[in-house]
């Protein structure tokens, strides 16, 4: 079997995945620009491609398996792949992720960092009786969470653990046993209003692009904090830039972006306007879910569908297949 692993990104989920395979396979590794001799030909040839896109202006393929190593399809156009083509994703980043979802919320509550640079200065300001350095608690808050996929779940279990009133806007229905709320995506304005934390874990589609846009951040509190672990697209830019920078939300945690490192553009600022000058919030490079434990699960996941490939099993995580 031939296996490539098509970019950088891709090359990243290489170590160990050969040791986990059960048969023999030819496995190469690919650079984005398929500049080197044989790369585009070993593209077209291969029977699996692990990678995350794949456009018309490619290569015509003639795998049987396009492996996402990444949960988001995105970058994929369905219309390009070959129809005897499946195309997969793998998970394992949500427990990462919730450890970054409630790490950025804890850092507003229990500002160890500050309290710690205060007192190697002689400033007891956070000393236990001092009436000015009381703490705020992140079990009195409430948490509205749009998806309930991997990611929702899991945040929504952790958040529960601190106490927190955890609500859930969802396309389909969902179980509501533990959560104070539970919506539809069509009563999510409903929700909004009666959260103080926002968090987007959905991923980017036709009908999740611009979901949560001027309309939505009208509906929040206005000591609302909006955070995004999804996609970046899912908030409408524009609109998430006005409520910042005219504070009609408390503030904003963002890990997912508009704007993206590209060979062209390898240190960009993450986003079309200036959200860098914003005081009010805290921008990450798309870390959240980047952990040697989602690398690993993914790294299994991705060897297990070529191994049920090569043995004609169920292939795990069918998100579609190719159109052309």
């Amino acid at each position: 079997m031939k296996i490539v692993f098509f970019g950088k990104n891709a090359a990243a989920f290489h170590p160990g995945f050969e040791d986990l395979l059960d048969g023999p396979a030819e496995v190469r590794l690919l650079a984005d620009s398929l500049e080197a001799p044989g790369e585009a030909e070993a593209l077209a040839e291969a029977d699996v491609v692990i990678g995350i896109r794949y456009g018309r202006d490619l290569p015509a393929l003639s795998a049987r398996l396009y492996q996402l190593p990444a949960a988001g399809y995105d970058g994929i156009d369905f219309r390009a792949l070959p129809a005897s083509c499946t195309i997969c994703n793998a998970f394992g980043h949500e427990e990462a992720i919730a450890e970054y979802v409630m790490a950025a919320l804890l850092s507003r509550h229990v500002p160890i960092a500050d309290a710690d640079t205060r007192l190697r200065k002689g400033d007891w300001f956070y000393w236990a009786g001092g009436p000015d350095g009381l703490r705020t608690e992140l079990g009195s808050q409430s948490i509205g969470i749009i998806g309930h996929g991997h990611i929702g779940r899991t945040v929504a279990a952790r958040a529960l653990a601190f106490g927190m009133d955890v609500h859930v806007a969802n396309r389909s229905a969902v179980d509501g046993a533990g959560y104070t709320g539970v919506y539809g995506l069509d009563a999510l304005s409903e929700m909004l209003g009666k959260v103080d934390i926002v968090l987007n874990t959905l991923p980017l589609t036709a009908e999740t692009h611009g979901l949560i846009g001027a309309e939505a951040f009208a509906a929040m509190q206005p000591n609302a904090i909006v955070m995004n672990v999804g996609r970046g697209a899912v908030v409408e830019e524009a609109a998430l830039f006005t409520a910042l920078s005219e504070k009609r939300i408390g503030g904003a945690i963002i890990d997912t972006w508009y704007v993206y490192p590209s060979a062209d553009q390898p240190n960009p600022m993450p986003g079309n306007l200036p959200f860098d000058t914003l005081p009010n919030v805290v921008i990450t490079p798309h870390m959240s879910g980047w952990t040697e434990g989602t690398v690993r699960r993914r790294v299994e996941t991705c060897a297990e569908n070529v191994n049920r490939l090569a043995s004609g099993r169920p292939l795990l995580n069918h998100v579609g297949t190719g159109r052309g």
